[in-house]
């Protein structure tokens, strides 16, 4: 795979490089942080999405962490597996799209007020087009939340993923952002419980 927007060379290979489609064919109705951690994330979704607003759930599955007793505008989901979004009750709509084979996001401009991708970053082959995609289709000051912890499917989270601690994943996810363009300065949270999976936000708005 050819290195993306100046990342050294093998950053976003991946232990299993067989089209994600055949990968996720197969439901996986299971929680893949905690419940304490997804207490915490939703916690966090509480706080820092604005109620009443549009949001997307980027890489969706059937749970999307967003608070029960906060009303939205709109939950769009977009992920890999009919059934798995077919089962979450949050979502108002929701389409099966492929962002490692075409990043560019099916939404018009401007269509949402939040962008949230949970504990799935890692899986991105094409991740700057991807976060340059968001910033395109949230409205002006809207929130990309990003959120990571220590789980994953390891043949198909890229290399950098398996050799980066909680700093580099920042940092990491940091240059996301930056080379997309289109953001206001990148801020990292770390929301880890006292007992549970780590929990490590990186957040930034579209610039207004």
């Amino acid at each position: 795979m050819e290195p993306e927007d100046g990342f050294p060379e093998g950053t976003f290979d991946r232990q299993d490089e067989s089209d994600d489609a055949r990968f996720y064919g197969a439901a996986r109705l299971v929680a893949h942080i905690d419940g304490t951690t997804i207490h915490a994330l939703t916690e966090a979704y509480r706080e820092l999405l604005p109620a009443g607003g549009a949001v997307l759930d980027l890489m969706s599955s059937w749970i999307s962490h967003l608070p029960h007793d906060v009303r939205y505008e709109r939950v769009a989901g977009l992920g890999m597996n009919e059934l798995e979004l077919a089962r979450n009750p949050r979502l108002d709509d929701h389409l099966v799209h492929d962002l490692n084979r075409e990043p560019e996001l099916p939404y018009p401009a401007a269509s949402f007020d939040a962008v949230v991708n949970a504990v799935s970053v890692q899986y991105l082959t094409r991740p700057v087009e991807v976060f340059r995609s968001v910033a395109r289709v949230l409205r002006p000051g809207g929130l990309h939340v990003v959120a990571m912890s220590h789980r994953c499917f390891p043949t198909k989270a890229v290399r950098a993923f398996h050799y980066l601690d909680r700093d580099g994943r920042f940092g990491l996810v940091r240059r996301y952002f930056e080379r997309a363009t289109g953001y206001d300065a990148a801020e990292t949270l770390d929301r880890s419980p006292a007992a549970g999976d780590p929990l490590w936000l990186v957040v930034a708005r579209r610039v207004s």
